[in-house]
């Protein structure tokens, strides 16, 4: 019987050993929903902070924020949603995962034209996307970054609008999509965030600005999940995204401070 009891415990003690960390601590960690747009800067943020925090873990899920939004709307778990503007922030909030007030605007972006690099179209502006045979990738409708697309093309005339629209090749699911195709030459032109032009692709890109007149300032809000499994942890997160070591590294990333309230 002795015997037994000792086998008993021997096995529950190697199951608690399994579960723990090498302090004895279970193992902590926090699930981020952010925009694709995000990617490069978060993995950064996610790093440093890890480092930070010996025994903490960030799983990251980048994709559209519309994407991203309809996952959370429908159950998804997760601790924080960082989208690329408010609508997606506020849908999350109208399904009740999201307390009202409790974002925060932590990032600004700018949007591009961007071209593959031996500019086969010779586009040298905006308006040079509605001329015949322009082949023309977005986002899909919903995402962000074409949202933002769709605000500047509705402040410009009618007949551009439709020859601009009537180019369109692709839809893609998010703005990394958009960017990878135009860089690879698979279309003339495409619209993404200046922070999309990433060391990995700048040299099979070429920008073609977009005025300051013509273009939005995309802002990029963060908040935790009303449910979220390590709420301290996740406030502690936001908080060093929005520290001068956090904003530094998306600064680095290509993105502008966040608007001033």
């Amino acid at each position: 019987m002795k015997t037994k009891i000792l086998i008993f415990w021997l096995i529950t003690l190697l199951l608690v050993g399994c579960g723990t960390g090498e302090n004895g601590a279970s193992p902590q960690e926090i699930t981020v929903f952010a925009a694709s747009s995000l990617t490069d800067a978060f993995t950064e943020l996610a790093d440093a902070f890890e480092a930070q925090n010996e025994g903490v873990e960030i799983i990251l899920n980048f994709a559209g924020s519309s994407q991203l939004a309809a996952q959370l709307s429908e159950g998804a778990l997760a601790d924080l949603f960082a989208p690329a503007n408010p609508i997606q922030m506020q849908t999350v909030m109208d399904a009740g995962r999201i307390e009202a007030g409790s974002e925060k605007l932590f990032v600004s972006n700018r949007l591009t034209v961007i071209v593959p690099a031996d500019n086969p179209a010779n586009i040298t502006a905006l308006e040079d996307l509605s001329q015949p045979g322009v082949q023309l990738i977005l986002a899909v409708e919903g995402v962000p970054v074409r949202q933002y697309t769709d605000q500047i093309v509705a402040t410009l005339p009618a007949d551009f609008q439709a020859q601009f629209y009537g180019n369109l090749v692709s839809e893609e699911d998010n703005v990394r999509r958009v960017a990878a195709k135009i860089a690879l030459g698979e279309a003339d032109a495409g619209t993404v965030y200046t922070s999309d032009v990433t060391p990995d692709i700048a040299s099979q890109v070429r920008q073609i600005p977009i005025p300051d007149a013509q273009n939005v300032v995309a802002t990029y809000p963060i908040a935790p999940l009303t449910d979220a499994p390590s709420p301290a942890l996740a406030k502690n997160f936001i908080d060093f995204v929005l520290s001068d070591e956090g904003q530094a590294i998306l600064l680095r990333w290509g993105f502008g401070p966040p608007p001033i309230n």
